[in-house]
């Protein structure tokens, strides 16, 4: 499978990486090892997780997700050619949180513990912590870089003049950059994205690994009305936000397509972004080796600028 460069980074991935935020809530042990199993089968590479995931589900400590995928890691092998992304900050409870550079330090051995790597690939800042100068938390990530216990760094949910501004201080301080930016983005959350982190990105060459690319499963077309929302966990909250008027406009759209392209509709979700410019490649979570194979066949989709283009409007 073609690989995409990750920024100005040495990192190079598949179009489409597999999102860990299911692994040991929606997906127990075994059925996650099927789904990574899959997908490097598939001809997939990345793979993204975060110390955090999965801490919302009642019982639960996070690190989950980090602790499967480390017990995958050891029974797979051939770690070197996996790029494995996780992430901190996020409030894994009141006294772990947030981007200190002690804090960050300290997080990133639970990480590599959990994950049984030397290494990280890809270390993200989950959030932004406006308490901390950015500073602070480049000069933990240039420890580490120096350290070998992190290769690239990335950020996730910063806005734009918050990533500006460390980028500057990157190069203002000569600390390692954030080399990707993974937002909420799909064809029914454009705006924000588009409208001052797209044109940021691209000036500094910065990749993009957005999440939620089938906009927590609605763009699958499985929710189209209030009885679907009662097929899965998801589903309350999907419907409270995409179950609408523009929402259903987007899924006309998306069934015509796919129709011409003999297709299904997640899978021409996810070729759009890869399409789209300043786009390195979306984030999908999967809960069989079924979907796996689906999702991966988004890669070898080919969207003409019409199919672009009537995408385009519905979501507009």
């Amino acid at each position: 499978m073609q690989q995409r460069k990750l920024g100005n980074s040495s990192l190079s991935i598949a179009p489409l990486v597999l999102g860990g935020n299911v692994f040991g809530w929606t997906a127990d042990e075994a059925t996650s090892f099927r789904v990574l199993d899959a997908f490097v089968a598939g001809g997939g590479n990345a793979i993204d997780t975060a110390d955090g995931y999965s801490v919302w589900v009642p019982g639960h400590q996070g690190g989950e997700s980090e602790t499967i995928i480390g017990k995958w890691l050891r029974q797979h092998g051939r770690r070197d050619e996996l790029v494995i992304a996780t992430k901190v900050g996020w409030e894994v409870n009141a006294e772990n949180k947030g981007l200190a550079k002690n804090y960050i330090l300290r997080a990133v051995e639970g990480s590599l513990k959990r994950l049984q790597t030397d290494y990280i690939d890809l270390y993200q800042s989950h959030k932004d912590d406006p308490t901390v100068p950015v500073e602070e938390t480049l000069e933990a990530y240039a420890q580490l870089v120096q350290e070998g216990k992190v290769r690239v760094i990335g950020a996730s949910n910063f806005s734009a003049a918050r990533l500006r501004e460390s980028l500057e201080a990157s190069h203002q301080h000569g600390f390692p950059r954030y080399e990707s930016l993974q937002p909420l983005y799909n064809l029914y959350d454009r705006a924000e994205f588009e409208k001052d982190l797209l044109p940021l990105c691209q000036e500094f060459n910065v990749g993009v690994i957005p999440y939620y690319g089938l906009a927590s499963g609605f763009l699958t077309g499985k929710y189209r009305s209030q009885e679907d929302l009662k097929k899965s966990a998801r589903g309350g909250g999907v419907g409270q936000k995409y179950l609408n008027d523009k929402g259903l406009k987007i899924l006309a759209a998306l069934d015509k397509v796919a129709e011409h392209l003999h297709a299904s509709p997640a899978q021409v979700a996810l070729a759009w972004i890869m399409a789209r410019p300043g786009l390195t490649a979306p984030i999908a979570s999967a809960t069989s080796p079924e979907q796996v194979t689906e999702l991966l066949k988004a890669t070898e989709l080919q969207l003409t600028a019409e199919y672009m283009e009537q995408l385009n409007q519905a979501s507009a």
